[in-house]
């Protein structure tokens, strides 16, 4: 909450512009491009994070497939996950987030404007339509995030287990696998601090769909883990 209030404060004067921008953009979204969307997200958050004493440190970038349709899998540490990949992405993505957190003010909105899926883990139908429809969205060229672990680490930089149904757009897309290994993430929003801190975000080298075509979604979802975790570790100390 501390770091939020420091957000607003130094951009008081940047913030009631910016709501209204954001809450028309959310509410029309048909109305602009993805590219143009994400800009202007982009540019959000770049205030609200230089304004809330928070880094992004970025590592990678060399590894983001050359052409769209691929697909992000970072480890979930809390609310400010989406928020460092935006910062650290250049090229536009979309979200497929947990119902839960439709409604969380600016969240809402943010997502609205990323086009982003709500998925209900306790409906398998509406999961799994989900599943095509973002399969189907991957195929035509768009970027999608998901967060295998299903909900957030209460272990800081320790991952909790990636789940294997979290990969099935992915493998029925035939798409690019990126993890995305995220190191004090949960810092910014999940500690009622304000202090300056750094969040590295690492974007590893990509699976393509002839390295994974022959392993079963759970076999992913193991590797991906220990790729983000080993990532961690080795890296984890220079934050400390």
């Amino acid at each position: 909450m501390k770091r939020i209030l420091l957000m607003v404060i130094r951009n008081i004067f940047m913030v009631p512009y910016a709501w209204v921008k954001l809450c028309y953009r959310a509410a029309h979204v048909d109305k602009y491009t993805e590219e143009d969307l994400y800009r202007f997200l982009r540019w959000i958050d770049l205030h609200a994070n230089k304004g809330g004493n928070v880094t992004i440190d970025v590592h990678g970038l060399e590894n983001l497939p050359e052409k769209n349709g691929f697909m992000f899998f970072p480890n979930h540490q809390g609310l400010y996950d989406v928020l460092a990949v935006i910062e650290a992405c250049p090229r536009p993505f979309s979200v497929v987030a947990k119902k839960e957190i439709k409604d969380i003010p600016f969240l809402k909105q943010v997502f609205a404007c990323m086009r982003a899926y709500m998925i209900d883990r306790e409906d398998v139908r509406q999961a799994m339509q989900v599943i095509i429809d973002v399969t189907k969205e991957v195929k035509k060229g768009r970027n999608y995030l998901i967060f295998a672990e299903g909900t957030r680490s209460k272990q800081g930089n320790h991952l909790g287990t990636f789940k294997g149904g979290s990969f099935k757009s992915a493998t029925k897309a035939q798409c690019p696998i990126v993890p995305v290994a995220l190191i004090d993430s949960f810092k910014p929003f999940d500690t009622n601090s304000a202090k300056p801190v750094t969040v590295q975000v690492h974007f590893l080298k990509p699976m393509m769909y002839e390295d994974y075509k022959d392993m079963k979604t759970t076999e992913i979802a193991a590797l991906v883990q220990k790729r983000i975790q080993e990532t961690i570790d080795k890296n984890v100390s220079r934050t400390m």
